[in-house]
């Protein structure tokens, strides 16, 4: 099963730990009473539904995102909704992982084409032959 597979079947769902917290986003007076600011943990040493590839994957490639115990941390705190931010969260953690096990295309060494060379250089006269038109004395 792909990441992508796992994404769409909600596999992950199980494992995310939530915080709420005061946020400082929008609602004014209600900012101080209520807590909207939601906070998605994700363990990945401890996760049942990454492979040891993956895990090794993320804790090489992304160890500048994770804590002492290895967790992924997302934050939403843009709606006054508590539930809306839920949503930002685990989208945000959704698209995180699309990324991360995105394979990159290799780059295909290429080379100016001959006439793309003589354009290059006719421009280079050109530009060479206006400045020294500039230097001469009339």
């Amino acid at each position: 099963m792909t990441i992508g597979d796992k994404i769409k079947n909600k596999v992950f769902h199980s494992e995310f730990n939530f915080q709420a917290s005061r946020s400082s986003g929008p609602g004014g007076q209600n900012v101080n009473k209520v807590n909207s600011r939601v906070t998605l943990f994700f363990n990945v040493p401890n996760s049942q539904f990454l492979t040891e590839a993956e895990k090794e994957l993320l804790m090489g490639k992304f160890s500048s995102k994770l804590d002492k115990e290895g967790s992924l941390q997302f934050d939403a705190q843009s709606s006054r909704s508590q539930l809306e931010n839920k949503k930002t969260v685990v989208r945000k953690f959704n698209e995180f992982l699309e990324k991360a096990f995105e394979k990159r295309k290799k780059r295909k060494a290429t080379r100016p084409s001959k006439a793309a060379k003589e354009r290059r250089l006719k421009a280079k006269r050109f530009r060479s032959e206006k400045k020294a038109l500039r230097n001469k004395n009339f």
